[in-house]
């Protein structure tokens, strides 16, 4: 295992040496030391590499990752994952505002709680979240998985499009278009490999979550409503 020592060797080095790692590399396990709570730890990553961040980290750690596996051993600022492509994002503990947004791809798994707007927008990403998550969480979010062994703040779900959420816990209150939807055997198999690959308690079992999506009536023109236009 490579270490890196960010205190000792500053983060433009860190990412400049992760940047450089290709395919053909055998330098694929790392672990990054006295991270400090600097920002950006790991972004941008893309090559199919291990790295292991061993302390609380800052804004936007692990964002625009492709093909790499993040191992958060803390908490995690806000964006964490943010635009994600591909490959697996784990943190041990709680992260903040918008983690995941945006996300297209790959898997981003939280052990903790998730701060407010947890998926916003997310476009392909799936979200494992033990814990609880915050107001506005995937708000215009598109396409992609967010589950919840929690529960879930106000707004889940405002403007949704063709995500689809997967609540265990209690629901303040569903956004603007979203609904409580039937739990069909498609979905219960789905959240059963989901909760397998985000490493739940295998205590949480697919019958015990409800599923929620759009409604489908905000983004679709309604000629009644043609004169607000």
């Amino acid at each position: 295992m490579q270490t890196f020592d960010l205190a000792a060797r500053g983060l433009r080095e860190l990412n400049q040496t992760l940047h450089g790692l290709s395919g053909t590399t055998n330098q694929t396990a790392w672990e990054i030391i006295n991270t400090r709570g600097s920002h950006a730890i790991a972004v941008g990553l893309d090559a199919e590499v291990d790295i292991t961040v061993r302390g609380t980290t800052g804004y936007y750690c692990a964002g625009m990752n492709k093909l790499a596996t993040i191992r958060v051993q803390g908490s995690t600022g806000p964006g964490v994952a943010e635009n994600m492509m591909s490959g697996t994002v784990i943190v041990e503990g709680d992260a903040s505002q918008y983690a995941g947004a945006t996300g297209r791809g790959g898997l981003l798994v939280i052990k903790g709680n998730a701060s407010s707007r947890c998926g916003i927008s997310m476009k392909g990403i799936d979200i494992v979240v033990h814990g609880n998550i915050g107001h506005m969480s995937a708000f215009m979010a598109q396409s992609g998985n967010l589950v919840v062994l929690g529960d879930a703040g106000d707004a889940l779900g405002d403007s949704l499009y063709e995500a689809r959420l997967f609540v265990r816990g209690n629901v303040k209150s569903l956004g603007a278009d979203c609904i409580e939807k039937e739990m069909r055997p498609e979905h219960l198999e789905l959240l059963e490999d989901l909760l397998r690959r985000g490493e739940a308690d295998a205590k949480a079992k697919p019958e015990q979550f409800r599923r929620y999506g759009s409604a489908r009536k905000l983004y679709n023109f309604n000629i009644d409503n043609a004169s607000a236009y």
